[in-house]
């Protein structure tokens, strides 16, 4: 007989308190400004410090998202270019980004209708303000390629490259990624070791 392969799914990354006063700590070691409007938007835009995101057959953009607000900083555009690669190389299927950038004012109108969004100021503020934040959908990932991206975020994480909150409600990972994330790439690239189909267990988050 057919041997059957279950998967076991390890445990969500959780979001918490001191998770997102970490993110806007480090958002604040890495001199990124909270952007307030539109016109702090494309100054951003024109200086190359937000990037458009990537959207092909790994990467997608969920076409809800309006156009003003498919961007984000160059680093994060490198791990969702990697992320996507990874996943479209293990499962023939890639990513979908659901969303990325926001202003202020974008993120106090998102407050109105989501009593669960982030504050848009203080030591508690929303990480998309800052342009290093995107969220990717979890919608549609068969059970393997959910362990697999959990696995791998938590190593990120754990990396110090990326903070993880897996939520529920709108069933995204929101992910903020660090300038640190350069340096890692780099070093995957001079001596990274064959990808497997098959995530290995997670490490316990620090």
């Amino acid at each position: 007989r057919a041997r059957v392969h279950r998967v076991v799914l390890p445990a969500p990354l959780r979001g918490s308190r001191e998770s997102l006063l970490r993110q806007n700590e480090r958002i604040d070691s890495d001199n990124l400004e909270r952007i307030q409007d539109d016109s702090q938007l494309e100054r951003l835009k024109q200086a190359n410090e937000l990037v458009a995101l990537p959207d092909d057959n790994t990467v997608r953009v969920t076409p809800s998202l309006p156009e003003d607000r498919r961007y984000c900083r160059p680093w994060t555009r490198d791990f969702l270019v990697d992320l996507g690669q990874r996943s479209f190389d293990l499962f023939k299927r890639g990513i979908q980004v659901t969303s990325a950038v926001r202003t202020v004012k974008v993120q106090r109108k998102l407050i109105r209708h989501n009593r669960n969004a982030a504050p848009e100021a203080g030591e508690m503020a929303s990480p998309h303000l800052s342009g290093a934040a995107v969220d990717i959908a979890k919608k549609g990932l068969s059970r393997r390629q959910l362990a697999w991206l959990r696995t791998f975020l938590l190593q990120m994480q754990n990396a110090g490259v990326a903070d993880v909150e897996e939520e529920f409600r709108q069933s995204v990972f929101h992910i903020t990624v660090y300038r640190e994330y350069v340096v890692a790439r780099g070093e995957q690239a001079q001596g990274e070791p064959a990808q497997q189909d098959t995530a290995p267990a997670p490490r316990d988050q620090k």
